[in-house]
């Protein structure tokens, strides 16, 4: 059974539904919205909803949080969230944002994904109770649809004008775009005439790069479904990109690797420590974005951040949260000892932050051998530095200690392991790195 998240929301705001455009806007999440969604949501009726997530991967980053944040007000709220997973539209492949055709997946690899994906989004949306989030793969409805059906049902409504005009498409067709990831705006737009039908869902939710795919299901509605007595029948909501400082995609490490909820994939104290290391500038950004604190405790955050730099009270918060509601509280804990002992003038003493450490870090093994040899030769055998030259330079500069003893000379011995086991090395007041006896 998954564990509840940290900060699971006690009680809906009071002016629900008509309220989530401004909180949207307050939050920075707004980017924008069809004419009709204000009204809609103003008549305080539940809404259905909907945002689809690719499953080409086993998880999610942090750069899926913006829509799942957007879900999880919408739920907070007295809405309905539903996810789609893209069982046959990841067989596909979504031109938005991309520079390069996607590898094809089967359906078996699929499969594993979408079971990946439901318990990592059950962190943060509840799929039990009054206006419980459902999940669905459109592969149910697409898998087994004849290629003529689409062409009558779906490819008529549309010109090849019209597809060419989305942002999506134009941004491709100099570097070539296939007929197969030409078609995924049909699809996308097969899906949430799908969902209109099938489950009353009325908006289709996304982040601002997919605004022409969502706009293109409106169009299959509006043309297919017919007037309302001149209502929408659906609506779009489209949320902002986040960006980095440099104006790169949000969700990046510094060695460009990308930040997953997948534990295996990104460790809870590395996950922990990349919103700990956030720019100060960055913060109540962040905190607007991915945490449900509201307007006054933001605030006093930032205060409290812009009196106390170095504390960092913003980022704690942040990844204090972020870490709870994705890892669990457990885990979070951990990462927290963990991080205080990186970072701490302390000796690291406890096996089990160790461990935690040779994971989550640039870990190592040594052997026997290697502590014979001296302090210089281990730390350039095992990787801490490349060359004699720089471990010497750095040695007479006083910034090298293992097991926090301060190494004074190339052929100091290097201290006995910590439980018979570890070896901390650190460099400066910055880098620390953990070994680990082999065998």
């Amino acid at each position: 059974m998954t564990e509840p998240a940290v900060s699971r929301p006690s009680g809906r705001p009071a002016e629900g539904l008509p309220g989530l455009l401004d909180e949207l806007r307050w939050r920075g999440l707004f980017h924008d919205a069809t004419p009709g969604l204000a009204g809609r949501l103003a008549t305080g009726r539940p809404l259905a909803a909907y945002n689809g997530f690719d499953p080409s991967g086993p998880s999610l980053h942090v750069g899926h949080l913006v829509p799942v944040m957007g879900l999880v007000h919408l739920q907070r709220r007295g809405g309905q969230p539903v996810l789609l997973v893209g069982g046959a539209t990841g067989m596909i492949g979504d031109p938005s944002g991309t520079s390069a055709e996607r590898n094809l997946l089967d359906r078996a690899t699929l499969e594993a994904n979408v079971a990946a994906v439901r318990g990592q989004l059950e962190r943060f949306l509840d799929f039990s109770g009054p206006g419980a989030a459902s999940m669905v793969n459109n592969l149910d409805w697409l898998g087994g649809m004849p290629m003529l059906d689409f062409l009558r049902d779906v490819g008529k409504h549309f010109t090849v004008p019209y597809m060419l005009a989305k942002d999506s498409v134009k941004d491709r067709l100099s570097a070539g775009l296939s007929y197969t990831e030409f078609s995924y705006m049909l699809l996308q737009a097969a899906d949430f005439r799908h969902l209109y039908r099938t489950l009353g869902v009325e908006a289709q939710m996304g982040g601002a790069d997919q605004w022409g795919n969502i706009t293109a299901g409106l169009e299959l509605i509006r043309r297919s479904e017919g007037p309302a007595d001149g209502q929408d029948l659906a609506h779009a909501l489209a949320f902002s990109l986040l960006l980095d400082p440099s104006g790169a995609k949000f969700g990046k490490t510094a060695a460009g690797t990308s930040v997953w909820l997948d534990p295996a994939r990104t460790s809870p104290y590395a996950f922990y420590q990349y919103w700990l290391e956030r720019e100060d500038a960055e913060v109540g950004r962040l905190l607007r974005f991915f945490t449900l604190l509201d307007q006054t405790e933001t605030e006093s955050l930032e205060a409290d951040q812009a009196r106390h730099p170095e504390a960092r009270p913003g980022q704690r918060k942040l990844a204090r949260d972020l870490t709870g509601r994705v890892h669990g509280e457990a885990a979070a804990a951990a990462a927290v000892r963990v991080s205080e002992a990186a970072f701490s003038s302390e000796p690291i003493g406890d096996p089990a932050v160790l461990a935690a450490l040779h994971e989550a870090l640039d870990g190592f093994t040594f052997r026997d051998a290697d502590l014979r040899a001296g302090a210089l030769a281990f730390v350039v055998g095992t990787g801490t530095f490349p060359s004699n030259g720089e471990a010497r330079r750095t040695i007479a500069q006083g910034g090298l200690s293992i097991n926090d003893v301060r190494i004074a000379e190339p052929d100091t011995p290097v201290p006995a392991p910590l439980a018979g086991e570890w070896v901390v090395v650190r460099v400066g007041k910055k880098r620390l790195r953990v070994g680990r006896r082999a065998g």
